[in-house]
């Protein structure tokens, strides 16, 4: 594409964003779009975000399942930045939260981590869990809330990349310190964790959802940063993953409908201790 039309892609993205409005035609779906100017299209909506006030806080992956990249025809997984707007904490592993303009709003857990240093992957190298762990200061359970601008969630992973990751907001739990001494037993409690969903409204109860697994997240989620490293490196090595960013690894579950008055807990199985969190969307 040429760079006038990333632009004006860009700017219809910003604007179906901020407005909470639909868009009838991915740009898959139109000529000279690909995932290369997908990459061209989120740096231009980090910038036109940056330029209104918006700090890039970290990163967010897609498509954490190598089963799905043989189907999509990828290399690798992919990313979108986050915002400093639209990354939250919560007090006392709960949160209630508001989305401003939603359209179509799904819930999935994950584990974020945040970094100290830069994370380092060597060329041609195999992912290293461990390696990942000695980059990060601390990690949490976190609730990814997704908004999919495309009717009945139909999209490729360009489209993915290029409307922000689909990323509405993310609420952080407790954060638990990545201590050293501890990374090879974390290495382990990553890939074998599970987690359960739950949820409360006017029509049920504290329902069970559905169980997950770090497995779900390349295997763990630790993996997946690593992953996300390396694929980083390999298309803009002039912006790695750098100290003080935030890394929101894969989805432990299925994305789940969500809306007004939903109360979703997630709790973790297993050794890796995390406390539960509790989100309500209002």
């Amino acid at each position: 594409m040429e760079p006038h039309e990333v632009e004006a892609l860009a700017r219809e993205l910003l604007s179906a964003y901020e407005m909470g409005e639909m868009i009838a035609t991915p740009p898959s779906q139109r000529p000279g779009f690909d995932l290369n100017a997908a990459y061209e299209v989120e740096a231009t909506l980090r910038r036109f975000r940056e330029t209104g006030g918006h700090k890039s806080v970290g990163r967010k992956v897609g498509y954490a399942n190598k089963a799905m990249w043989r189907v999509l025809k990828l290399e690798t997984l992919v990313w979108a930045h986050m915002y400093d707007d639209t990354v939250h904490d919560s007090q006392d592993n709960s949160a209630t939260l508001t989305v401003a303009h939603p359209r179509s709003l799904k819930i999935e857990p994950e584990i974020v981590f945040g970094l100290k240093e830069a994370v380092v992957v060597q060329a041609g190298g195999a992912p290293d869990a461990a390696a990942a762990l000695a980059s990060a200061e601390w990690l949490a359970v976190d609730f990814e809330i997704i908004d999919c601008p495309f009717p009945e969630w139909q999209f490729q992973p360009s489209d993915f990349v290029a409307s922000f990751g689909l990323h509405a907001a993310l609420v952080i739990g407790e954060r638990v310190a990545v201590r050293s001494d501890g990374i090879a037993a974390l290495v382990d409690e990553l890939s074998r964790f599970k987690v359960r969903m739950s949820c409360s409204n006017e029509s049920k109860n504290g329902d069970f959802v559905e169980e997950g697994s770090g497995r779900n997240s390349l295997r763990s989620p630790a993996l997946c940063m690593a992953e996300l490293s390396a694929a980083i490196g390999r298309r803009f090595p002039e912006e790695p993953l750098h100290a003080g960013e935030i890394v929101s690894s894969g989805t432990l579950t299925a994305g789940h409908l969500t809306t007004r008055g939903d109360l979703w807990t997630v709790a973790i199985d297993g050794l890796l201790a995390l406390p539960s969190l509790t989100l309500r969307l209002t």
